[in-house]
């Protein structure tokens, strides 16, 4: 059986993952989830997320980049042409280290495409409206999705917004 492929996404209520290359909000307690949650783990990234990061891979964590860019070259980052590519070679990654699955971590052209083919979703809901946001994360279609857990998380004091933090299944597999 192949290796799962899950998506992380914070999200709002109206759908923003981002804004001006950056995410329009700071969630300490879930930067510290999403760490625990996907150490170890190989990511797929598009190139302007990896850019977000200050264009090095997350630590701990062996990237692979989908870019049309076939001389961009980092440390510690692998490049791939399409998502497609970049799932088979993260999921050869996952296999030989053990990883339980591969992580999607954006943008929002590459969310666009995965959702498709993700096996799970791990979403942050924000509870907030972006009125300016410029990034925009796919409805999460249910007859596709089941929730399968959801706990709320009140702000923390490095926290700008309350969250709930919800994993979503795929009711059959992905075509």
């Amino acid at each position: 059986m192949a290796v799962p492929v899950a998506i992380f996404v914070a999200v709002s209520r109206n759908n923003v993952i981002g804004r001006d290359g950056d995410m329009p909000w700071r969630l300490s307690t879930d930067l510290k989830r999403f760490k625990a949650m996907t150490l170890g783990k190989p990511m797929v990234v598009g190139r302007k997320t990896l850019d977000s990061f200050g264009g090095k891979p997350l630590p701990g964590r062996p990237h692979v980049v989908v870019t049309r860019n076939r001389d961009l070259s980092v440390e510690g980052v692998e490049t791939a042409a399409s998502l497609e590519q970049a799932i088979s070679r993260a999921r050869e990654i996952a296999a030989a280290t053990g990883a339980g699955e591969v992580g999607i971590l954006g943008g929002g052209e590459i969310y666009a495409k995965a959702i498709d083919l993700a096996d799970r979703l791990y979403v942050t809901h924000v509870e907030a409206d972006i009125a300016d946001g410029d990034t925009m994360f796919p409805a999460i279609d249910p007859t596709v999705y089941e929730k399968i857990e959801e706990i709320f998380v009140p702000a923390g004091e490095r926290d700008s917004f309350a969250t709930r933090f919800a994993v979503y299944s795929r009711r059959s597999m992905p075509k």
